[in-house]
């Protein structure tokens, strides 16, 4: 039986959560394009495959009955050591989806370890693991103090530390800006980034790790070509259409592989790792 448990952004993925996309409900309201529902459903399965012909073993959830964003399956918790923390979720449309988050998990046999309770807000988008003992979180319009001090008390029997920066304003409440919006991990030494929203203090944090930075250029950031997700160290999934992040990556070493989310990922603004729960890495 595969087993569990996250502490890395980029050690080998071996166990999997994604969910099937709802292909009818407010996705207008939800702040997407009107996608295609066929080519929706489309563009996920071959993502999934694509995923899984890396060597990942992925759990299918079911499509959310009407949860358009739910799809984006990173957000509704946080996957630590020991099991997995169910967020509370700021945006009012998505209040739904931790619980259904834990049910998949039950499924799985992935403990749930906590749950976050009182005034916590967050997005799981707003996490990354810098490394093993380090987790870092980005305070945004849907990750708060509340969140993050409950979450650094929970792990702290694990000897985690739970940092945070601050994330720019940038378009506003309504527009998401998480974390991992201006940052990718894709190996222990290697982070791709788009610096004019990267914290200060994230940048600051990535030079004293010596980690390399691969700068995304405006124009691909607004393509999502600064969300990549890694399923080994410098083996990578990203969308089409970004030529010269791609050109980067592979100019330091990586392996990159590409899938078509011109709706699955575009329309909603949820790339690879937005896609992702991982279950296991290392």
């Amino acid at each position: 039986m595969p087993g569990y448990g996250v502490t890395s952004m980029a050690a080998p993925l071996r166990r999997v959560l994604v969910r099937s996309p709802a292909v009818r409900g407010g996705f207008a309201a939800a702040g997407w394009r009107e996608p295609d529902p066929a080519a929706l459903a489309d563009q996920h399965a071959q993502f999934t495959a694509l995923l899984a012909g890396l060597g990942c073993a992925v759990t299918i959830a079911d499509a959310a009955d009407g949860l358009v964003d739910a799809t984006y399956v990173r957000d509704a918790g946080l996957m630590t050591a020991r099991g997995a923390v169910l967020f509370q979720m700021a945006k009012p449309g998505r209040r739904a989806e931790p619980p259904l988050l834990g049910e998949a998990l039950r499924a799985a046999a992935v403990p749930v370890l906590a749950r976050l309770t009182g005034p916590a807000r967050a997005d799981g988008g707003d996490f990354i693991w810098l490394d093993d003992q380090t987790l870092l979180a980005g305070h945004s319009y849907r990750t708060n103090r509340a969140a993050t001090t409950q979450l650094a008390g929970l792990l702290a029997v694990d000897g985690v530390t739970v940092d945070h920066v601050d994330m720019p304003h940038d378009q506003g409440p309504d527009h998401v800006l998480h974390l991992m919006s201006v940052i990718s991990p894709v190996a222990d030494d290697l982070a791709v980034v788009y610096p004019p929203l990267a914290p200060v203090p994230l940048m600051q944090a990535l030079a004293r790790r010596g980690i390399a930075v691969i700068p995304v250029d405006t124009q691909e950031y607004l393509a999502m070509g600064c969300n990549v997700l890694a399923v080994r160290p410098k083996v990578v999934v990203m969308l089409d259409g970004n030529p010269c992040t791609r050109a980067a990556l592979e100019r330091h070493g990586c392996e990159v592989h590409s899938y078509d989310g011109s709706q699955i990922s575009l329309y909603g603004d949820g790339g690879p790792t937005c896609l992702t729960f991982p279950l296991h890495r290392g």
